[in-house]
């Protein structure tokens, strides 16, 4: 069917039932929800129907009784007419890290009148793929994606989401070319690493140690930042150490015993850490050895969520996580509004915020 068939096809369908669910009439016109959904909202952008999330309803009742009933995957707090597009948000569990990335999506969505629908994911690829499964079922527009960390295998998820049926932005991930047409925002934690390392040199360190956390997703970035910045700048290669979290991991004094032995016998003396939780545990085991930060270990940590907070305010690194969701809340729009727009990848830089853990404000006043 042409484009102006399928539409006066919506329009009698709306104006016969009083309103329609897209994914039944797409199934009933043999064309697919996606280009279903894309002429509903050019039919809604002239006024001739009210677009509602899964469907949409006619202007005013059809005859002489009320019109028909709202779309079966209508929730009951349906959309206001206003609603421009209805994108769907898929994060991991727990973490205070996605809750800035979502704050950011919030905050760009409500003037563009986009509606966000949140899922909480599993760790599986399953999980993933069932969440994402409801959601487009539910007549979402489009996708953003903060899926699982390492979802297993990779070619299968890679596969699974070049053949996802509504334009998708992974947030604060990166996919390879199997993916396909998939765009993708994220912070560059590689050149957030390489910031710390310049930095900790340029206070005179001429050996940067890099502690992270082995679950991270950031980490393998990180330490890619961190040996470009090492071989770049000329410095001795400093050692990388991997922080175990998880349920087996040993208590906190367990996990940095390498750590401290370094710095009590003067083999370590400047260090990025990630993240500020660990960071804030590093400072209080140094304390509770008689070691000092800054004077023992000048110390810049990755995240910058508590770290002022810290005993003694920690210089951090700080990804953009509200602009990252911002970013890709307004990539997601654009893909929607003009298909045709060449597809973008963005990395966002983070910055350096200084504090008193580096040693930098002690030797400006000295």
């Amino acid at each position: 069917m042409l484009a102006d068939e399928r539409r006066e096809a919506i329009l009698r369908a709306v104006e016969r039932q009083g309103s329609i669910t897209v994914k039944e009439l797409a199934e009933e016109m043999g064309v697919s929800a996606v280009t279903l959904r894309q002429d509903v909202r050019e039919l809604a952008g002239r006024g001739l129907l009210t677009r509602v999330h899964g469907g949409a309803r006619a202007l005013a009742p059809a005859g002489p009784g009320p019109a028909g009933p709202a779309p079966a995957e209508t929730p009951a707090a349906a959309p206001s007419a206003t609603e421009r597009y209805a994108v769907g948000l898929v994060v991991p569990p727990g973490g205070y890290y996605y809750a800035e990335v979502i704050r950011g999506v919030q905050d760009a969505a409500r003037p563009l009148g986009v509606r966000v629908v949140l899922a909480v994911s599993g760790e599986s690829l399953s999980e993933n793929q069932e969440q994402v499964r409801r959601l487009v079922a539910g007549g979402i527009d489009g996708l953003l994606l903060m899926l699982h960390p390492g979802l297993r295998p990779v070619d299968e998820a890679e596969q699974w989401l070049s053949g996802l049926e509504v334009p998708a932005v992974l947030v604060e991930r990166r996919a390879g070319i199997k993916a396909g047409r998939l765009e993708q925002v994220a912070s560059d934690h590689a050149y957030g690493a390489a910031l710390a390392v310049r930095h900790l040199a340029g206070l005179g360190h001429d050996r940067v140690a890099l502690v992270a956390r082995v679950e991270s997703p950031n980490t393998a970035h990180l330490s890619a930042g961190y040996a470009e910045a090492v071989e770049s700048m000329g410095l001795r290669p400093g050692p990388e150490y991997r922080i175990v979290t998880g349920a087996d991991a040993a208590p906190a004094d367990g996990r940095f015993d390498e750590v401290i032995r370094a710095v009590e016998a003067g083999e370590v003396r400047a260090a990025l850490v990630h993240n500020d939780i660990d960071a804030i545990a590093l400072v209080g085991i140094l304390r509770a050895r008689g070691l000092r930060v800054p004077e023992d270990l000048a110390l810049v940590t990755y995240d910058d969520e508590v770290a002022e907070l810290s005993e003694t305010p920690l210089t951090a690194v700080a990804p953009p996580k509200q602009a990252v969701g911002a970013w890709a809340l307004d990539l997601a729009v654009r893909r929607l509004s003009r298909p045709a727009t060449p597809q973008a990848e963005i990395l966002l830089r983070p910055e350096l915020r200084v504090r008193a853990s580096c040693g930098a404000r002690r030797r400006a006043s000295a």
